[in-house]
């Protein structure tokens, strides 16, 4: 697990240096440091919480609470800062959110710890990381991103060394954490133009919504079964998009 975090926080580093340098980005502003510290440090933490949780918890608690938290904390701190959006986006806001719950459930019929306690801090950290990266500066990117990176890759690094944590992975695993990091850079990336762009609540649920994306890539690629709860989930995400679209526009 620890493997997978670190490499993909490295190859996003790196991914975010060469895009500053092609996109001529200045350096980031003074103001933008301390929030891409902070966010740094909560996306790891974030990070981290989920992929314990659902190696140690009950999938099918840990994965839509951290949904929920993620998506509803950014929302929260959006309406009180830029005011409540339309009641069309509202509406949409609250059947993504019922989407998510529906999505992310599993079949799930392990006994032992639920993980409740480290889903609500996946939710919580990755939740304050999006609240973190609203507050870059607009025109600031991936030098900010680099910022992240890099001390997300130093707090795995913290915990591997502190808790004599066992690291390595198998070789034929590096393909695949390389894409993992270069698509989860792209995402952080997408989220920051995004927000400034538009509405931060928006934003937000709107990019809580990857549980849909994963059911669907799973049916296709991996066989997987549609269940009825999430069917029901990717309907109501569909809706939820044209609401907020229809509301923002």
């Amino acid at each position: 697990m620890l493997a997978v975090v670190l490499v993909s926080q490295l190859v996003g580093t790196v991914i975010a240096v060469v895009l500053a340098l092609v996109r001529g980005e200045t350096m980031p502003l003074s103001s933008d440091v301390p929030w891409s510290v902070a966010g740094g440090i909560a996306g790891g933490i974030g990070i981290v919480a989920l992929y314990h949780g659902l190696a140690t918890g009950r999938m099918g608690v840990v994965a839509p609470v951290t949904g929920v938290f993620a998506a509803a904390i950014p929302v929260v701190f959006g309406v009180l800062t830029e005011g409540l959006p339309s009641w069309l986006v509202v509406a949409g806001i609250g059947l993504a959110i019922v989407a998510v719950i529906l999505v992310s459930r599993v079949d799930d019929d392990r006994t032992g710890p639920s993980g409740i306690g480290v889903a609500l801090i996946a939710g919580v950290a990755i939740g304050s990381f999006g609240i973190a990266i609203s507050q870059l500066s607009d025109g600031h990117t991936f030098g900010p991103l680099t910022i992240i990176r890099t001390t997300q890759a130093a707090l795995i690094v913290g915990v591997i060394v502190i808790g004599r944590q066992a690291w390595r992975a198998d070789r034929s695993w590096i393909p695949a954490m390389i894409g993992v990091g270069a698509l989860d850079m792209a995402g952080n990336a997408a989220f920051i133009l995004a927000v400034q762009a538009g509405s931060l609540a928006i934003a937000a649920i709107l990019s809580s919504l990857y549980p849909v994306t994963t059911v669907i890539l799973a049916t296709l690629f991996l066989r997987e079964r549609v269940t009825r709860a999430h069917a029901a989930g990717i309907a109501l995400a569909a809706v939820a998009i044209v609401c907020i679209a229809a509301g923002a526009s």
